[in-house]
């Protein structure tokens, strides 16, 4: 591979910040990072500030046994640590709108209300945010030493393991309904990048509380024992979203990244999201393809949106940058696709990664749609190898193969020995291995939009790009009728 693609991390551009870590490790499904998150908030003496979308604290870290000391539920470990360690500051912040997801689901007040009206850990509320903005950055801060960001809210749902077996005894509600299989994605880090996303949440917890919160690091080693590190001593850019709000303006640094990773990829570009709605994005991807000797394309999305009202606006936003995409694929580099697992059920995909050819990995809690490019706010992490270092190189494709691996249940060694006999086409090296085992990806299907779904499809009421009065977007929906 080519080492004269141009820098990706450039700071106040495509990230905020860029901080050395020590150690990176990327964890895939909520499984094992349940388990890592406990194993670390159990080492911890100072500090444990959890910012997130969602926050339901009656989920299980280990749903099919316990092997970790404490309450199984994070609610009890939250309190038990609390009362177990008087220096121990716990705090949660979660998105103000999200607590009605919490009252909708059944999710008891007893902890809420503890939380947000005393007790030792302590709950708020975020409602720093423009109207229907969201708050949808997942961060995990442990004694300012230790760090998870990326794509994994600890809340109902998210459980699975890599096989996502149909069935699985540990995914299920609170009340042991079963749940359907989950694909989601995270990050460990620790070292100096810690400091910054410990300064990302405690700037959170000011803008939504009014009340700073002083620095506490720990000198302790609380890596999670059993956790594999994936890379050590590289430079990690941080990019956020965040939308212009009171005096802060517009942070639209993930999206300047999202573009300079499409814009500089060699020959692959893997990707994975919830959603594929951001225009922004798509007609990025439809310039590379109409190029001669542009990368291969591959977006790896859920079949169909979470909810009814997601479904309808972002499904058909999905369908329209595909025609957009295809109708610029004039040398067939572009599959988007789902993965199903060995009894035929679609896996939903929650994970937010891009991986350019062995170079470039960004993974967060950014989606490819507008929201997560301009409206919410976000945070990712990127990394990107130097020129000449192919260790790192390897340790990146190995990422990607893996990835291939779990949606087409095989490993990643035998995805590299494949892609190394189809001489690193990606797109040959799927089709080669699909359907080999019951776990496969499909092929997204599209369709010609209705009128309505036309219209949905265009409006910025349900994906706004950039925060406006709702006078304008109810006028910007009628504008496309």
């Amino acid at each position: 591979m080519a080492d004269d693609a141009p820098t990706i991390l450039r700071e106040n551009d495509t990230c905020w910040q860029v901080h050395r870590a020590d150690r990176f490790s990327i964890i895939v499904d909520a499984a094992d990072f349940f388990h890592a998150a406990k194993q670390a908030m159990l080492e911890a003496r100072h500090s444990i500030l959890l910012v997130g979308w969602d926050f339901d604290a009656r989920i299980e870290m280990e749903p099919e046994g316990q092997t970790l000391e404490g309450p199984n539920e994070i609610g009890s470990l939250l309190n038990w640590l609390a009362k177990r360690r008087p220096d121990l500051e716990v705090r949660i912040l979660k998105w103000d709108i999200g607590l009605l997801n919490s009252l909708g689901r059944g999710e008891t007040p007893v902890y809420m209300l503890n939380w947000m009206f005393g007790g030792r850990v302590k709950l708020k509320l975020d409602g720093a945010h423009p109207p229907l903005s969201a708050h949808h950055m997942k961060l995990l801060v442990i004694d300012e030493t230790l760090a998870f960001c990326g794509g994994i809210d600890m809340t109902v749902g998210r459980w699975d393991t890599r096989e996502h077996e149909e069935n699985r005894k540990g995914r299920h509600t609170p009340r042991g309904a079963p749940l359907g299989p989950w694909h989601d994605a995270t990050s460990c880090v620790s070292g100096p990048v810690v400091k910054a996303l410990s300064d990302l949440a405690r700037h959170r917890w000011e803008r939504a509380t009014g009340k700073a919160l002083d620095p506490i690091a720990g000198a302790a080693d609380i890596w999670p024992e059993g956790l594999d590190v994936d890379f050590e001593a590289i430079d990690v850019g941080i990019a956020r979203t965040a939308p212009a709000y009171d005096d802060r303006r517009q942070i639209s640094e993930i999206e300047a990244a999202t573009l300079a990773i499409i814009g500089t990829a060699r020959r692959t570009l893997y990707i994975e999201s919830q959603y594929f709605a951001s225009r922004r994005v798509a007609q990025a991807i439809a310039r590379r393809l109409g190029e001669e000797d542009g990368p291969e394309i591959v977006v790896i999305n859920p079949d169909t949106a979470d909810g009814w009202l997601e479904a309808k606006a972002m499904d058909s936003a999905r369908i329209r940058m595909m025609h957009l995409v295809k109708g610029a694929d004039r040398h067939d580099r572009f599959r988007i696709l789902y993965p199903v697992n060995e009894a035929g059920s679609p896996i939903y995909v929650h994970a937010k990664i891009m991986i350019a050819d062995d170079r470039v990995l960004k993974l967060g809690s950014a989606n490819l749609n507008n929201r997560s490019m301009g409206f919410d706010t976000e945070c990712d992490l990127v990394i990107e190898r130097e020129s000449g270092d192919e260790a790192m190189a390897d340790k990146i494709r190995r990422k990607r193969d893996g990835l291939l691996g779990e949606h087409l249940g095989t490993d990643a060694e035998t995805v590299a020995a494949e892609m190394a006999r189809q001489d690193g086409a990606l797109i040959r090296t799927i089709e080669a291995l699909n359907g080999r085992m019951p776990t496969r990806l499909e092929a997204m299907p599209t369709r010609d939009l209705t009128v309505d779904e036309e219209m949905l499809a265009e409006s910025d009421v349900a994906d706004p790009e950039r925060p406006l009065g709702w006078p304008d977007r109810i006028a910007s929906l009628f504008r496309r009728v």
